[in-house]
């Protein structure tokens, strides 16, 4: 891949350079070798500039000074700038990280996590579905009128679970959805409510166990957001108050 002088010096910024250090090191693989002169010559640095970025491009372990008259720099070899940039890459990386990861150790024993999440996209939000599945321990309940939500990594899952012993509850009124899962060992197929028929914008419903659930809408356009909660109180209480809505309307009395 052919990439120009501009979009070099931009992709070593991103990797922690300095415009001016970028410029700097390519001009001197450019030269070989050369003295400050010479590398303002070829470069828009200006010259007084060129002696600090060299010694910042040194203590960076990217170039070497001689120390003649007048003082030359010459640039360590590609493969050697490359480890130098990836090694200190990773220690930023981790140094990073390490410190993210400290705080949200401290964040998780507070008390004012958010319960309820969103997600937007259709992929995501099947990657979030297949989360909530992939979890559960006891009993499933998903349901859909979209063929096209029921993704191949959606039906593996439920497979898999049906597999381990889970209860695998499956709800649709759309045929193409109901022989697909009919088809998967283990999978209970279920038609739901009257009352439901007339719901034009549903997209999902997950539930995992007691304490999961993902509930989305699809909109005009078919894009797709869902609110999911796990391990939560919110999760819980929407769980029971689903199943009681369903008891309701099949026994009113």
């Amino acid at each position: 891949m052919t990439t120009d002088e501009s979009e070099a010096v931009d992709a070593f910024e991103r990797l922690g350079l300095t415009s001016y250090e970028a410029k700097v090191f390519i001009a001197l693989h450019r030269l070989g070798s050369g003295a400050a002169r010479d590398v303002a010559d070829v470069t828009d640095v200006p010259r007084s500039q060129v002696y600090s970025v060299a010694e910042s491009l040194e203590n960076r372990g990217l170039l070497e000074i001689q120390q003649s008259n007048p003082i030359r720099y010459r640039p360590v070899s590609i493969e050697e700038a490359q480890q130098t940039l990836e090694d200190r890459f990773e220690r930023e990386r981790e140094r990073a990280f390490d410190y993210v990861d400290a705080v949200k150790q401290e964040a998780t024993s507070e008390e004012t996590q958010e319960d309820i999440w969103t997600v937007r996209s259709r992929e995501r939000v099947d990657d979030r579905a297949v989360d909530l599945l992939s979890g559960a321990t006891e009993k499933i309940v998903i349901g859909m009128r979209l063929p096209e939500l029921l993704t191949e990594s959606i039906v593996r899952t439920l497979e898999e679970r049906a597999a381990a012993g889970v209860s695998v509850i499956a709800i649709s009124r759309t045929d193409e959805i109901r022989e697909r899962l009919d088809a998967v060992d283990g999978v209970d197929v279920e038609t739901p409510p009257a009352y439901r028929e007339g719901d034009q914008r549903s997209g999902r419903i997950v539930i995992a166990d007691d304490d999961g659930i993902l509930l989305s809408v699809v909109d005009d356009d078919g894009s797709e957001t869902a609110i999911w909660s796990s391990g939560s109180l919110f999760a819980s209480v929407l769980i029971q108050l689903i199943d009681a809505s369903d008891e309701l309307r099949h026994d009113p009395e």
